[in-house]
Parts: C-alpha cells; structure tokens; sequence
C-alpha cells in the first residue's frame, strides 16, 4: 500500500499527532525520540540506534543522569524564576507549564523518582522556599541577584526614612497641640452674684444718657459705679493685654521651634546615603570573608558606583571589593586629621578635638572651605580618619 497523499485526512491527522503531547510511557530519553502507540515504541527499542545509544550509556550510567537532572533542574528553576518571580505557587502547576515544552527533559530520566522528591531537593539546597499543606507541597523562589538584593536594601532604607520624618511631624504636632492645651485658660465663664446695698437709703442709678441726671444721694451711688466701671474696664483691658502677651509668646515659641524644623530638615536634605570616600581608613566588619579580614582596617583606593569601594589591608596589603555596608568608620585619637563624610559640612577636612561618648558625637574644628575654623558637633558614623 502507497503512502498516503500530503493532503490526505491521514496524513493530516498525522501531522497533528506528532505536534501535540504524547504520553510518556512511550518516549526515549536517551534518543529524545517520541513514539505515538505502543507498537512504534516497541520498534523503536529494536532498532540499531536505540541499541547504540544504551551501549553508549552504559558505559557510564552516572554521567547521563547526572546531565538529565541538571538540565531539568535549570530549566525548571529558570521557569520558576521567569513565570512566577518570588511568588508562592504550587510545585504542580510550575510542573504542567514545563512538561507542556515537547522538548523538555522528563523526570524519569533524571534523579528525582517524583515531584515532590524534587520539590524536598530543591528546598534542602537553599534554592527555594519549600512548604507542605493538605493541598500540596508549595515553592517560593529565592532570588539571590546581588542586584536585587541592594535594590531591596535601598527601597527600605528609603521607606525607613520617610518613616522618621511621619513620625518625626507627628510629634512635633503632637508637641504643639498639647503647649495649646497648658496655655489655654481653664474656666472662662462669667460667674453671677447677688446685689446687695449697705443700706436701705442708698439708691441704685443707671445713666443712660447725657440729659438724665439724679441729685442727693444718688450722686455717691453713681460715683461708685463709674468707678465700678472703670475698674472692670482696667481689669478687662489688662486681661486683654496679658492674654495678648501670652498669645504672643505662645507664638514666638511656635515660631521658633518652626525655625528649628526647618533647619533640621534642611541639614537632613544635605545626607545622603552614601559616605564612601577615597583615602580613608575604614574597617571590615562583615564575617563573610572569615576571621582573616574581621575587623581589619584598610584604606579606601576606589569607589564604585557609590556603593562599592576597592580598600587595600594596611596589615596585609591584600585588595578588596566591598559594599559600604560591610565598612564602619574608624575614628582617630583626638588631634588627628579627619574627614567629614556626609552632612552639611560634607567632603571638609577638620581636626578632631574632642569625643562625647554620651551623644555618640564628636567635636571637629573645620581646616578648611569657606568655614575654616568653625567648630561643630558631627555624628560618629559621619567622618572617618584621614589616610
């Protein structure tokens, strides 16, 4: 019988067979050979190249697998990686998308006998994060891109800062309403009492206009209450004037303490958070690099990309490629040189003069700019031997 036309129904559906997933009882690892039936993977298995290739493998089993499980390990891990980023998800929906490649590498080649044996691995190495629930076992991906991880550190040092300063108005407003409250006068209102005259001859005149008047008695009465007048008018006047006084010195404390922010806040614009310098002493605080570098001094020769610098070992003279947040300042013994490393006085050479170890401060007398001689309290952490 001749084989079927190009355009034929069977040659068609044939096409479409051997373009979809076919089981994997019926596919050859070590050919890469996907077989549609039972009776063309048996014909595959008698052929000359299959033999060829089993004797190719048994020559070193070990070496083949060990292939297969690192490929399937790589391109399972990068699909996590690519797919679902850091996210949590089941190990058995990375698994569908990656067997929906035709041309992945199957499980039963490698060393793993199944998925969760895998997913146990993957968690033991420190490549994921692995879970077990009633509903399976999950991964999390661990993304370890030194990249990533400084750009992590930066958005939480940021949010750390924007935090201070919430908190920082907070109470400040805080501070304001509760001086509002202690200057504010307790009981305003205007307390009633009885009339009463010191005797039945006494009469009691009000002078609504220019034209009335009252004779006799009435003239001492009337006397008494201009001057009754006249004294709750002082009296309300000096209350007016005290209150005015206290309003003002309420407000020019406010004012002041206003001022005060601002300057705060304005030398806190001046920081930035990198202090790296060339041709200062620093000190190696990380224990990453073992105990041999631990708490060594070295000289900053170069920086990079703000972050980084090349220090060379005093002790050793050996080279270096550090992150500044594996580098403390060191701070020299009162009248050494030094070097301010961040805040207004940023990049200015000074003197050391004295240390306060309460305030974690130290006293710098300014050697140069157009401050030269100017002394100023400056944190530890900002300013750092000169080398």
């Amino acid at each position: 019988m001749g084989k079927a036309d190009f355009l034929s129904p069977k040659a068609i559906a044939n096409r479409i067979k051997s373009k979809g997933l076919q089981k994997l009882r019926w596919y050859c690892q070590m050919c890469q050979k996907q077989c549609r039936d039972e009776n063309g993977f048996k014909c595959h298995c008698m052929s000359e190249s299959h033999q060829r290739q089993l004797l190719l493998a048994s020559e070193d089993p070990n070496k083949f697998m060990d292939y297969f499980s690192d490929e399937f390990k790589s391109d399972f891990v990068e699909l996590l990686r690519r797919r679902f980023g850091t996210k949590r998800v089941h190990n058995n929906i990375v698994y569908n998308e990656y067997i929906s490649d035709r041309e992945h590498v199957h499980m039963n080649s490698t060393q793993w006998e199944t998925l969760t044996d895998f997913t146990k691995w993957l968690g033991r190495e420190g490549l994921c994060k692995v879970d077990e629930t009633p509903k399976g076992w999950y991964v999390q991906y661990i993304d370890r891109d030194p990249e990533t991880i400084r750009r992590q550190e930066e958005q939480a040092r940021k949010k750390k800062q924007e935090l201070d300063d919430e908190e920082r108005s907070a109470k400040f407003i805080e501070e304001q309403v509760r001086r509002g409250r202690d200057g504010k006068e307790v009981d305003e209102t205007p307390v009633y009492t009885e009339l009463k005259r010191e005797s039945e001859e006494e009469k009691v005149a009000f002078n609504l206009g220019a034209s009335s008047s009252v004779a006799g008695p009435s003239k001492s009465s009337s006397a008494l209450s201009a001057g009754a007048l006249k004294a709750a008018a002082s009296s309300t006047k000096r209350k007016d004037t005290s209150s005015d006084t206290r309003g003002e010195k309420k407000k020019k404390s406010a004012l002041e303490e206003i001022i005060e922010m601002e300057e705060k806040k304005k030398k806190q614009s001046v920081r930035t958070d990198h202090w790296l310098q060339p041709n200062i002493v620093v000190k190696v605080v990380t224990k990453r690099l073992g105990e041999r570098y631990h708490k060594k001094k070295a000289v900053i020769t170069e920086v990079r990309d703000k972050y980084g610098a090349v220090v060379k070992l005093i002790d050793s003279g050996d080279k270096l490629k550090l992150d500044q947040n594996h580098l403390e300042t060191v701070i020299p013994a009162p009248g050494k040189r030094v070097l301010i490393l961040n805040g207004a006085y940023r990049d200015t050479e000074a003197l050391l003069e004295g240390i306060d170890e309460k305030n974690f401060s130290a006293t710098l007398t300014l050697d140069s700019g157009q401050q030269k001689g100017k002394r100023v309290d400056v944190a530890y952490e900002d300013f750092s031997k000169l080398a």
